[in-house]
């Protein structure tokens, strides 16, 4: 997993990189302008902070927001990290992280009397229980999946995670969780009309911007 966020009006010249969620072990070192953050108990990297990104990185400037990094930004990063001494760990992740599921079963939540426990399948033969509160959520629908390690409009990034005691590997979406333009402010996710969707198949954003027109 590789997720990555640049920012110049908000953090400065720093490109952010993310491989794995945070852990409460977690310490940092800086060796020239990169700072590496890592889990202190077991070394695994969780992430590095590059400064002065411009100057070495290709292609950032005008970017904003989630950075969807291509092979040769990652073999900039890399260089950078190998004259840091640090190891050139990292690979291009183009895994799309949104995606169209379809909802097969759903079943109330044993100890909530809003939420619901889905099984939606996200891809041929594979299946993700996630658990879900939307208001509008039921089965046979055809929705947008937000995986484990999509980022947000909001910035968030999406983890493996319990509510009230029950696994749940990613997020049905709403459209403003998504940040459609005119999405509807009520609660409730967005169901995508199945005729014009496969399931699998990566969400586009810029297709779905005309979903909701302007009042």
């Amino acid at each position: 997993m590789l997720i990555a966020n640049y920012n110049f009006a908000q953090m400065g010249d720093v490109l952010m990189v993310v491989l794995h969620q945070d852990s409460i072990a977690q310490v940092s070192e800086k060796k020239d302008n990169v700072v590496r953050i890592y889990d202190e108990k077991t070394g695994e990297t969780l992430g590095y902070n590059f400064f002065q990104a411009s100057k070495r990185v290709s292609d950032l400037n005008g970017v904003s927001g989630q950075v969807k990094l291509t092979q040769k930004q990652v073999n900039d990063l890399n260089d950078l990290l190998n004259e840091a001494g640090f190891a050139p760990e990292l690979a291009v992740d183009d895994k799309p992280r949104f995606v169209v599921g379809y909802v097969e079963e759903m079943v109330s939540h044993p100890d909530s009397d809003h939420l619901h426990i889905l099984k939606v399948l996200v891809n041929d033969g594979e299946h993700l229980q996630i658990v879900c509160g939307a208001p509008n959520i039921a089965e046979k629908q055809t929705v947008v999946v937000a995986r484990v390690g999509a980022m947000m409009p909001s910035g968030a990034i999406i983890w493996p995670g319990k509510l009230r005691g029950k696994d749940s590997f990613g997020m049905v979406c709403s459209a403003r969780e998504l940040g459609l333009p005119n999405a509807p402010k009520k609660r409730g996710i967005l169901e995508l009309p199945a005729a014009e969707y496969e399931i699998g198949q990566a969400f586009d954003f810029k297709q779905a911007a005309g979903l909701f027109s302007a009042k």
